[in-house]
């Protein structure tokens, strides 16, 4: 797939991550379409970023864990040739502490937003015959994280959705991966302080936090001609976490 003129939503895209997504495809010619739930001044300065250098954006607020919210967001943007599932939020603390509405929440960010964007988006993809779309997810869907454990679980679904889906669409020409992000300076991260920062650096080969950029090139990478052949994956990105 060529990547310029393609039309590309990326969710939770107003800072972090998703921002650098939606910049990065932007340089490569793309017409971004940014979503935010809430910080919507945050993701129109996204937009003027974008438009400043000369790209082509839109932006629309939803919160994507609603599905009536998502469709109504398709309805207006039209139909995508690349989906990034980035919207997500964590939850630190014990699993003893959270009560059910906690769970709720995360699992409704952080895995139904994918499956309601996913459904709304896929249609066309499989008239076309062609398509891309790309899950964010983390190390920890993988390895489970103390005191994130609704995080962990929603990761995992995150990464067998990924996985069940691919060979469902790969007939129909469309490539489903994901992308388990490491430790990424992002504000995710803004709790931790300067000894944490360190001790949790220590347990990186690379003994240092990947960044969001390094994030955005893979999801280029992974939604160009370059990658044709990859599908179904969970390619991590970690720096080489022990």
């Amino acid at each position: 797939m060529k990547l310029k003129g393609k039309r590309v939503l990326v969710t939770g895209s107003s800072r972090g991550i998703g921002k650098a997504i939606a910049l990065a495809f932007a340089r490569e010619g793309c017409e971004v379409i940014l979503n935010a739930s809430k910080s919507g001044y945050e993701m129109e300065n996204v937009a003027d970023e974008i438009t400043e250098k000369g790209g082509i954006c839109r932006t629309f607020m939803a919160d994507v864990s609603d599905y009536s919210q998502c469709e109504d967001m398709f309805e207006t943007i039209g139909d995508i040739d690349i989906l990034v599932n980035n919207a997500g939020i964590s939850y630190m603390g014990l699993f003893s502490d959270m009560k059910p509405e906690d769970w709720e929440r995360v699992m409704a960010v952080n895995i139904n937003s994918v499956f309601n964007c996913t459904h709304i988006a896929i249609p066309y993809m499989v008239r076309e015959k062609s398509g891309v779309i790309i899950n964010i997810s983390s190390m920890w869907g993988d390895k489970g994280a103390s005191c994130e454990a609704v995080y962990s679980a929603s990761k995992g679904a995150v990464n067998s959705f990924t996985k069940a889906m691919a060979k469902e669409l790969g007939p129909s020409g469309i490539r489903v991966n994901a992308i388990s992000c490491g430790v990424i300076d992002t504000k995710m991260n803004a709790w931790l302080n300067d000894e944490e920062r360190a001790e949790l650096a220590d347990e990186i080969s690379l003994m240092r936090f990947g960044n969001s950029d390094e994030v955005a090139e893979l999801a280029v990478f992974l939604a160009s001609e370059k990658s044709e052949f990859i599908n179904g994956q969970i390619i991590t990105i970690d720096g080489g976490m022990f």
